[in-house]
């Protein structure tokens, strides 16, 4: 399961992941007041681990038919 392929995908969606949610925060936190890049920072951290953890059940990217026979 954890091959090369499936490493490189799920780092491909946890770094889609970690910009939608900066995008998503600092348009947040600066429509309230100035950013706080620390909580930018956290939250971005937060979602990229959970990005990588939501991989380890599939990807789609990947091929998993090798693992099934």
């Amino acid at each position: 399961m954890f091959t090369k392929e499936w490493l490189r995908a799920a780092t491909i969606r946890a770094i889609k992941t970690a910009a939608q949610t900066a995008i998503a925060t600092i348009g947040t936190t600066a429509v309230i007041y100035d950013v706080d890049w620390r909580l930018v920072g956290g939250t971005v951290a937060l979602a990229t681990l959970l990005s990588y953890l939501t991989s380890l059940a599939g990807l789609p990217e990947v091929d998993n038919d090798a693992d099934r026979h």
